[in-house]
């Protein structure tokens, strides 16, 4: 299958460097200020770790193993990595806090939020992203857990679906229906755990990519949260992204998916903007070109006029305000951090 070919062709080069990657071209003015707020906010986010080694979301008062994966992969997207100062105790505690929290299926959460699969996905493609990075007993602690993990998201895809739902993800390990949400961050999990050495079955991926395709409208524009509804910006730029690390860049859907955004960036009153800002600068990143030159500029400087004096991001409007600091903060950096180069995951 064309999508086997292209996924076993990727070389991934793993970086564990403390700075950001040195650039081709002289550091631009906001070259500059991405860094200097990189910086502020990564150290935000390592001081705000709780004394368990978890992170707080703040409408469940209480920590996830989302929350520890989200800000530990904007550390390390940042060029920080376990075993090197000033954050390496930090990062250690805080892979343990997800490693003591798999239960006995595989499942990474714990009892505090809402859509285990939405904590699995993102503590996964943790998993697969610091795997390579970790030493000693947890590292093989961190690779079981991980193939665990795996196992356990192929299991919930294979449960009986219709039509409609079929090759996707939805809340619980037992749900017979889908969405592009939950499913775009299973994708990036089996992606990065592909890169990682795990055993991902290409009809796997192929169905995966089926139900992506399924969510664009029938006008093949932008992509929905579920098949048949309307297309949103964030949704579009999970779609595009989840074609991209599939190795079909060169989709049709991707393509139109780029277009459309270009024209529909998230804007700050949309229910799940930093969702969208994240998955935006991922998916544009990768298409690169103009589409990233024109990009670039209005979403570093949007993210950068928003970060407050502690080094932190406010926690957004209406759906995602009750989640707090840590996820907002968390998803700009990832987004501000994507010409780095650090994770395998948006490395192009």
């Amino acid at each position: 299958m064309r999508f086997l070919t292209v996924l076993l062709s990727c070389s991934v080069t793993i970086v564990t460097a403390a700075e950001p990657r040195p650039r081709l071209l002289e550091p631009t003015a906001l070259d500059r200020e991405v860094d200097a707020a990189v910086a502020r906010g990564v150290s935000f986010l390592m001081k705000s770790q709780r004394p368990n080694g978890g992170w707080l979301i703040d409408q469940y008062q209480g920590e996830t193993t989302s929350a520890a994966a989200l800000a530990m992969m904007a550390c390390l997207a940042a060029g920080h990595v376990p075993g090197d100062a000033p954050f390496d105790a930090t990062l250690q505690r805080g892979l343990q806090y997800i490693l003591d929290h798999q239960r006995p299926d595989g499942l990474l959460v714990d009892h505090h939020g809402h859509g285990p699969l939405y904590c699995h996905g993102i503590s996964t493609l943790f998993l697969a992203e610091v795997v390579a990075m970790t030493h000693g007993s947890q590292a093989a602690e961190c690779r079981r857990a991980l193939e665990r993990a795996v196992a356990l998201i192929l299991d919930a895809q294979a449960v009986e679906k219709s039509s409609r739902h079929a090759g996707g993800w939805r809340y619980l390990a037992r749900s017979n229906d889908s969405d592009l949400s939950v499913s775009a961050w299973q994708l990036l999990a089996l992606r990065a755990a592909k890169n990682a050495g795990c055993d991902i079955p290409a009809d796997a991926i192929d169905r995966a990519v089926e139900y992506v395709k399924q969510c664009s409208p029938s006008n093949g524009r932008g992509f929905a949260y579920q098949p048949g509804q309307a297309a949103s910006s964030s949704m579009t730029a999970a779609g595009i992204t989840a074609l991209q690390v599939c190795g079909m860049r060169d989709e049709p859907l991707a393509k139109t998916g780029v277009d459309f955004l270009q024209q529909r960036l998230p804007k700050s009153t949309e229910p799940y903007y930093l969702y969208g800002m994240y998955y935006t600068a991922v998916a544009m990143h990768h298409h690169g070109g103009e589409a990233w030159e024109q990009t670039q500029p209005t979403v570093f400087r949007e993210l950068l006029r928003r970060q407050q004096a502690d080094g932190g991001w406010p926690a957004g409007n209406a759906a995602e305000a009750p989640l707090g600091r840590v996820y907002s903060t968390s998803l700009a950096l990832l987004a501000l951090t994507v010409e780095y180069g650090y994770l395998p995951i948006y490395q192009r």
